[in-house]
């Protein structure tokens, strides 16, 4: 018996070598529940990862989101020495809804609370659309709430 390289196998040879008993070729029935079995595992590791990964990345936007409206009342303060009368939306100081750009939107950016002599404020990012997850607040002082 002689042993062949790589190189010297013949196409028809390399044929007969993988053919089953009988001359038949594919996969067996046993085979194929294995590797369905497989793929559903991997599916089911794989996709609650992907969407905690999706979730995460959304609220990192809106976290940004509200960051740059802060900066945005901070700006109108200064021109108007008061929080009283920011708007947001169309025609406002910023957008209404994060992500800013793209869409859909995923949180609503909301000027929650100015107090009465409008020296500070409250700004919250809330889910909708059933994104699910924490309501984001950051406070005039800088102070960030739900924000782990």
């Amino acid at each position: 018996m002689h042993l062949l390289s790589i190189g010297q196998l013949d196409s028809k040879l390399v044929i007969k070598m993988f053919r089953k008993v009988g001359g038949q070729t594919g996969f067996t029935l046993l085979e194929l529940m294995v590797v369905v079995a497989v793929i559903g595992i991997l599916a089911a590791i794989a996709v609650p990862r992907y969407e905690q990964y999706v979730r995460d990345a959304r609220a990192t936007d809106a976290k940004g989101a509200l960051m740059a409206l802060a900066s945005r009342l901070e700006r109108f303060h200064t021109q108007n020495s008061t929080y009283t009368g920011a708007v947001l939306g169309a025609g406002g100081i910023f957008p209404a809804e994060a992500p800013i750009e793209g869409t859909p939107k995923y949180y609503d950016l909301v000027i929650v609370a100015a107090n009465t002599n409008a020296t500070s404020f409250r700004i919250e990012a809330q889910p909708k659309n059933g994104q699910g997850g924490n309501t984001f607040a950051l406070l005039s002082t800088g102070q960030r709430i739900d924000w782990e």
